[in-house]
Parts: C-alpha cells; structure tokens; sequence
C-alpha cells in the first residue's frame, strides 16, 4: 500500500506528506532552472566569445567569458527582483 493511500494517517501527517512534496518540487524546479539558466549562459557566451575553438582559452577570451557570465548574472537578478517584488 502506498502513502497516498493510507486511510489510517492523521492530518498532521498528511499535511507534513504534501509540504515535503512542495519542498520537493520546489527543488527539483530550482535545479531544472540552475541547468537551464548554465546552460544559456554557457550558449550564449561561448558564441559571443570564443571566436577560434581550441584546447585552451586565450587571455581575452578567459576575461570575455567572466565579463559576460557576470553580466548574464546581474540582468537575471535585476529581472527576478523586477518579477517578485509585486508578490510579497
């Protein structure tokens, strides 16, 4: 018998069942948004800085990268803060 199907729990206990089950989901959605949010980032300043793939980076590429990767950083703050601010 599976825990959504036991008549016999208390309401404390379903209630402590559904708030793991939001605490759950609420980590499975951060992680989804951390690897799509890398993943952009990754995309999109390798494109702007990598202009000849090889092995290494060179030094303006190395400080491209870190300046874009910042950049994306600071503008996804300043829209979540924009997004959020009206719900509390």
């Amino acid at each position: 018998m599976d825990s959504f199907s036991n008549h016999s729990s208390t309401p404390s206990s379903r209630q402590l069942s559904a708030h793991d089950l939001k605490n759950q989901l609420k980590s499975q959605l951060a992680l989804e948004y951390a690897q799509q949010f890398l993943e952009t980032v990754r995309g999109k300043c390798f494109e702007k800085c990598i202009t000849k793939p090889g092995s290494s980076l060179s030094g303006s590429e190395s400080s491209c990268i870190s300046r874009c990767v910042d950049r994306y950083i600071e503008a996804t703050g300043i829209i979540s803060k924009a997004l959020f601010s009206g719900q509390q």
